[in-house]
């Protein structure tokens, strides 16, 4: 559906001051138009977290068709990381694991907290958009789908969305789950990892991003070819793999084996808390991955055998925390949809 965006001021009576508003103008020539313009304002009426875009208001006089919504000070996340200038810093590792927990905690609140459910549908980087300080908060609502009632495991629905974001069960049968959101955030955050637009016109036979990477997760020695290379080296390679093997499990052909919204964000609030702080010198092995004199991303230094085992335990931790939750997943009523 085609859009105009613009800025503007609003002034808030209740406190005597001007307010920057972003106002999306909607062609709604057709039917579908139209259709998009109610639901985003439904959904948008309904639906209050931090981490979604705030609707303040709306417009339907004649033929306009104007939503007002706060201003997102830093634009979208899909310019921040495939509209950067030469001179321009990219968004570094910290930020990105910082906004990829957020948009997952969005779609958690979508899928568990939100009453009825929500199916968001159109998941993709160009509709994360970030606030001061990359605050991250989804947004665009037009295709949402409320999910499933009763005893329907899935929506039927004629098949949207956007090109190199789609679950493929969804794109070849149209029904449409929450685990469809799962595999559109999975290509986010290989977006986050690697720098790389989803789908690229331009990229020849790697034009499809998960189809280029799928390969390489299977050998974790490829995992650093992964890695955006504007970064420089500068990412915890001790966390690099469980980031890579997280964006993996949500992008499974198998829907019921990706993660819940839930699990994601608690692997995204342990992986975003490792804040990784370069020092001077980077040693490099050949492998790519960092050595033991390599930046360490804890905030506290510890003599180098404790940090070694700490690390170990936290990495057996994951793999057990994990297990036991496919297990349990596999095993109950939502496992085996």
């Amino acid at each position: 559906m085609p859009i105009s965006m613009l800025h503007c001021l609003q002034y808030n009576s209740f406190k005597g001051l001007y307010q920057v508003v972003a106002v999306k103008r909607l062609d709604t020539t057709g039917v579908q138009g139209e259709k998009e313009f109610l639901v985003e304002v439904l959904m948008l009426s309904l639906l209050r977290h931090s981490n979604l875009v705030n609707m303040i208001g709306y417009c339907a006089e004649g033929d306009q068709r104007l939503l007002v919504y706060e201003y997102m000070a830093l634009g979208s996340l899909e310019s921040h990381l495939h509209d950067v200038s030469p001179d321009e810093e990219p968004l570094d590792w910290n930020t990105r694991m910082m906004i990829a927990c957020g948009a997952a905690k969005g779609l958690n609140y979508l899928h568990h907290e939100a009453k009825p459910s929500v199916i968001y549908r159109d998941l993709k980087s160009s509709n994360i958009l970030l606030d001061e300080g990359f605050h991250p908060k989804l947004s665009d609502f037009g295709l949402a789908k409320f999910g499933p009632t009763g005893e329907q495991s899935y929506v039927a629905t004629r098949v949207m969305g956007t090109q190199g974001y789609c679950a493929p069960e969804y794109a070849t049968s149209g029904k449409l789950t929450i685990r469809s959101d799962i595999y559109s955030f999975g290509v986010v955050l290989l977006e986050l990892i690697t720098g790389r637009r989803a789908y690229d016109d331009n990229g020849g036979p790697e034009k499809h991003l998960v189809e280029w990477a799928r390969p390489m997760f299977r050998d974790k020695r490829s995992f650093p070819r992964l890695v955006d290379p504007r970064l420089k080296g500068n990412y915890p390679g001790s966390y690099l793999s469980n980031t890579i093997e997280l964006a993996a499990m949500c992008l499974r052909e198998e829907p019921h084996q990706r993660p819940s919204a839930g699990h994601i964000v608690e692997a995204l609030e342990f992986l975003s808390s490792k804040q990784y702080t370069p020092k001077v010198s980077n040693t490099v092995n050949s492998a790519g991955m960092e050595s033991v004199e390599s930046p360490k991303e804890t905030s506290v230094i510890l003599p180098q055998e404790s940090e070694r085992e700490r690390a170990v335990a936290e990495a057996k931790l994951w793999g057990e925390t994990w297990r036991q939750r496919r297990q349990s997943e596999q095993s109950s009523p939502e496992g085996s949809k």
